[in-house]
């Protein structure tokens, strides 16, 4: 399967951010663009507060909705989380798991995510999987070792068929929220291995059929250099969309050449 047959995905985490009527503004203008760019898939992200308002406002568009996190469980006393059963229910279709703020911030482990990536797929959400190095790691040159195991993890004991379920987003930890991006070269050899490391456990066929996202303080600016490369199947973006301004540029930007 080659890149042109992997459909392109901009995908927008908004993190703690926007109000109503900011997020409303917003999803106006992806859904106004949504109908006139059917060759790339629109996915937005809003705080857990905001979902099911936003799953009203795309209805009858084509943008998607994604949870930000989940639990594994599927109920019990856990305090201030939600359900992949409660995610699904409201209208979200994916849910992002493992960013680098729930690894990094909130002391998530390769073990809970992997928890959490099968909760998912019992549940029919499509995983938005995030890996990463930190910059000492980066450094070191342990950048792959990192990401292949943080993929070996997550993904253990899931069938190849699943996998074809999951999206993978590359998110180097130094580049987020920091104004710092990878290099196209850069970030095209971290999809390359993640595509050689799927394929590897799983098959050529089923790597080649795996979405890889790219995330790390992603502009419009930064964005066409960026998707034109091989194995970079669209992005996963921070600050840059949670305005029409920053993110629409983006969107129209992540079709394949």
């Amino acid at each position: 399967m080659s890149q042109s047959t992997r459909r392109p995905m901009a995908a927008g985490n908004w993190k703690m951010n926007l109000t109503r009527s900011s997020a409303r503004r917003l999803v106006d203008e992806l859904r106004n663009l949504n109908y006139t760019l059917e060759s790339v898939d629109i996915l937005v992200a809003p705080p857990m507060l905001l979902v099911p308002t936003v799953v009203k406002w795309v209805s009858g568009s084509t943008v998607a909705v994604a949870a930000q996190n989940m639990h594994w469980e599927s109920k019990g006393a856990f305090t201030g989380e939600v359900s992949a059963a409660m995610v699904r229910e409201v209208g979200c279709t994916h849910v992002i798991l493992g960013h680098s703020e729930r690894r990094h911030v909130f002391g998530e482990t390769d073990e809970w995510v992997h928890r959490k990536l099968v909760a998912a797929l019992e549940n029919d959400l499509v995983p938005v999987l995030c890996v990463g190095e930190k910059l000492d790691e980066r450094e070191a040159g342990r950048t792959l070792e990192v990401v292949g195991s943080q993929l070996d993890a997550a993904l253990e004991g899931v069938s190849s068929e699943d996998v074809l379920r999951v999206v993978v987003a590359y998110e180097p930890v130094w580049a987020i929220g920091t104004g710092k991006t990878a290099t196209p070269s850069d970030a095209q050899e971290v999809h390359a291995f993640i595509r050689r490391h799927l394929g590897e456990g799983r098959g050529s066929e089923t790597a080649e059929r795996v979405r890889i996202l790219y995330g790390g303080s992603v502009t419009p600016s930064t964005i066409a250099g960026l998707i034109v490369e091989k194995d970079i199947d669209g992005t996963l973006v921070g600050g840059a969309s949670l305005n029409a301004e920053t993110f629409v540029p983006i969107v129209k930007s992540s079709m394949k050449r």
